[in-house]
């Protein structure tokens, strides 16, 4: 036993078991208000090669477990990308919504969150125009895309993947660079709390750059 969490509505507070060898935040203490991962300063509790923190997602609330000896961690031998292809650093336009909107972004959970959302890059690859609506709040530095393809559930993970870009310039211009695309966390772990594609983020194309399906997958989708 290393301790209690007690959760209600006004806090979540752990006690710790005396004598455990537990620590908070890295240092020994017997009582602690636990942050979650959506606050400024998530509160990590560990013990010997586990730590483990409270994840929020809407109104239901876990705990995360790692552990730096995990089998999958010590075997991990890296990620398969295709190769850097210049032609999939394109040029897009922004497309601002007026006013910004709240979009519905389902995750592997099952559940629909409401992100926030500027507006759309516009892009063409060959002829065909494309649109993907980016997440970000009104403060960001950065879009985020999160977007799927006819890659996916082959060459790529099933459930999509992510990509950061530069905010547009003064010309309206968004630098998408697609070679920079990643997999969701899920690819690694049956336990992550993935976002998926919203709807309209499904391209009809085969956007072969970036990462590739990692070849160890636990996770199913």
């Amino acid at each position: 036993l290393l301790g209690t969490i007690r959760y209600d509505s006004a806090s979540i507070n752990l006690t710790v078991e005396q004598g455990s060898g537990m620590l908070v935040d890295g240092r020994r203490r017997n009582r602690a208000r636990l942050r979650t991962d959506l606050e400024d300063s998530t509160t990590i509790m560990s013990w010997g090669s586990l730590e483990w923190y409270l994840i929020k997602r809407d109104e239901a609330v876990g705990l995360r477990l790692k552990d730096s000896l995990a089998t999958a961690r010590l075997e991990f031998d890296g990620i398969d990308y295709y190769p850097i292809d210049a032609t999939w650093r394109v040029e897009a336009s922004f497309d601002p919504f007026d006013p910004p909107r709240t979009i519905p972004v389902p995750t592997i959970l099952g559940t629909v969150s409401q992100s926030p959302s500027p507006g759309e890059i516009v892009f063409k690859r060959g002829r065909v125009e494309h649109r993907l609506q980016v997440v970000a709040d009104a403060d960001d530095d950065e879009f985020f895309l999160i977007f799927a393809d006819e890659t996916n559930g082959g060459a790529t993970y099933g459930g999509g993947r992510y990509l950061y870009t530069d905010l547009p310039d003064s010309t309206g211009t968004v630098v998408v660079d697609f070679n920079e695309a990643y997999s969701p966390p899920c690819v690694f772990s049956p336990h992550a709390t993935c976002p998926l594609p919203p709807p309209g983020n499904q391209m009809p194309l085969a956007v072969e750059a970036g990462e590739k399906m990692y070849k160890n997958e636990t996770a199913t989708y």
